[in-house]
């Protein structure tokens, strides 16, 4: 049990508190409630600021591509030993059009992800929140990811099949094509499983950024909370 008499937890208590009074976030029904409230809608905020930047970033265009940690590798489908045909695929510049092509593709699949997660973070039961709160630059994103397993691939998956086949992409296709056994489906399949690593480091990322600079989010409650954190 944390000694909320300390004055390392003293300080980061007053100071929440008054962030939240200032907001206009709580009314106060007892000590007790509002500390346990407080850090829970800290916790909620900063994945929400984290997630919304991150989101905001991978669908813009080239999101994917021009961001230092999601930018997505070829899906191990498209490079298993044995399986390439042809030197198309073999060539490094065709390689890299076919990787640019399906990192534009994955902001289908973002776009799709987004209201998935947003819905996660309104919804989801945070039961120590000052644990998240002091845990690490990445404790809350890695809090929400475990807590929605593959909600975001599943999401993804139909989506991403759908905008392959309406892309029509002749890279794409040629590449496809050249894979035995392989489909669009399995392409969209391989493709998820790589956008739903990308798009975790990017939130991860953002709280990272947040944690280091609340006062760029503009929130008082976010900004008071994670002082001295």
């Amino acid at each position: 049990m944390q000694d909320w008499g300390s004055d390392e937890f003293a300080l980061g208590r007053r100071a929440l508190l008054a962030g939240l009074f200032a907001s206009g976030a709580l009314a106060v029904s007892g000590c007790a409630s509002i500390e346990k409230m407080s850090y829970v809608e800290v916790v909620q905020r900063l994945l929400r600021h984290s997630t919304q930047r991150a989101f905001a970033r991978l669908t813009e265009p080239d999101g994917f591509w021009d961001s230092a940690v999601a930018r997505i590798d070829l899906p191990v489908l498209f490079g298993k030993p044995g399986t390439l045909a042809g030197a198309v695929l073999r060539s490094p510049a065709f390689r890299e059009k076919l990787q640019h092509e399906l990192n534009n593709l994955a902001e289908d699949g973002a776009r799709k992800a987004a209201p998935v997660v947003a819905e996660a973070v309104r919804t989801i039961s945070i039961r120590d929140a000052l644990a998240l709160i002091r845990g690490g630059k990445t404790a809350a994103t890695t809090f929400l990811r475990q807590a929605m397993g593959s909600a975001l691939v599943n999401a993804m998956i139909p989506e991403l099949d759908k905008a392959m086949r309406l892309a029509d992409n002749p890279i794409l296709n040629q590449a496809i094509s050249a894979l035995s056994g392989v489909n669009v489906s399995d392409a969209a399949h391989a493709l998820a499983l790589d956008a739903d690593n990308a798009i975790w480091y990017e939130i991860g990322a953002s709280e990272a950024a947040i944690r280091e600079d609340p006062a760029s989010t503009n929130d008082p409650v976010l900004i008071a909370g994670l002082k001295g954190f």
